[in-house]
């Protein structure tokens, strides 16, 4: 168990894994092509597999709580991306949809997500990425978001 530690301890996962996130998300911005920002693009996917989602639903999908997805709905609305419509059953709850623009920048947010997990891919055998991502997943399972988010 000893090595194991001092093993872990000298990947310095923590730093590794967040200066990976910072250099990614600020490459994925800088790209011209771009119209989107990683989180709106994310919101997109989700409404690309199912459109009308509550809001509290796309902001569970997405890891964030009430106040993050309300202000991502904002931004991603005020770019004429999406709208936002009042639930039939629920006149509290919001639900959101897809625009005619915002299917369009969809559908070029997969073919950048395809080139940039090219590139993320590039070298590793598809078995090492199995593990990559089964470590990735196992972080949300090991750190729960808090309930009071």
């Amino acid at each position: 168990m000893r090595n194991k530690a001092a093993a872990a301890r000298h990947h310095r996962l923590i730093y590794l894994l967040n200066v990976a996130q910072r250099r990614l998300q600020r490459w994925m911005a800088a790209q011209p092509q771009n119209e989107v920002t990683p989180a709106q693009a994310g919101l997109l996917f989700i409404l690309g597999k199912q459109d009308g989602i509550l809001m509290g639903e796309a902001g569970a999908a997405l890891d964030m709580g009430p106040a993050g997805i309300s202000g991502l709905v904002d931004r991603t609305a005020a770019a004429k991306l999406i709208e936002r419509r009042p639930d039939r059953e629920d006149g509290r709850a919001w639900r959101v949809w897809l625009t005619s623009k915002g299917r369009t920048v969809l559908a070029q947010a997969k073919t950048d997500a395809a080139q940039i997990n090219a590139a993320l891919t590039d070298g590793f055998t598809s078995a090492e990425i199995d593990i990559v991502a089964r470590w990735l997943t196992s972080i949300q399972d090991k750190f729960p978001r808090p309930s009071d988010e």
